[in-house]
């Protein structure tokens, strides 16, 4: 896994020094904010959906640690294009990653790739379970964006 926790460093420290999508989102057809009182990370997740249901756009703004902020940059990434559906299977997907509960997949390196594609660097983050709600409050603001919530908490 030591090419894997490489790979986590680089990729936090690069989304978090240029976070993809960061940006307020005017004409959005949902949005959320969400916040992980713990610690004061704060993210607004906004979401613009086609006809289809699709993401056709997904930004975000915030503060916080470079976990919190990186790992919603690589969200906005992932989800775009996909539908509501999948977007929310993605979450559970990802959760289950971040919490130490996706099996082998998060145990050995191919396997993590194969599983989960450039999200795999988060699958450390469970061995640290105060780095869980950082890696995940994008995700829940997301989930709580699609889902019609104005805002949502990791506590």
């Amino acid at each position: 896994m030591a090419a894997l926790d490489q790979l986590y460093q680089d990729v936090i420290l690069e989304h978090n020094r240029a976070p993809r999508n960061f940006r307020a989102m005017p004409d959005a057809s949902a949005h959320a904010d969400g916040i992980n009182p713990l610690c004061g990370d704060e993210v607004t997740v906004w979401l613009r959906l086609d006809a289809d249901e699709r993401i056709a756009d997904v930004s975000f703004q915030g503060q916080g640690c470079a976990i919190s902020k990186a790992s919603a940059s690589i969200m906005t990434q992932a989800v775009k294009g996909k539908t509501r559906a999948e977007a929310l299977a993605l979450f559970e997907r990802f959760h289950l990653l971040v919490t130490g509960r996706a099996g082998a997949a998060a145990e050995d390196e191919a396997a993590a790739r194969a599983a989960f594609g450039k999200l795999a660097v988060f699958a450390g983050v469970s061995a640290y379970p105060t780095r869980v709600k950082c890696a995940s409050l994008g995700w829940h603001t997301l989930k709580a964006a699609l889902e019609g919530a104005g805002e949502v908490s990791t506590e």
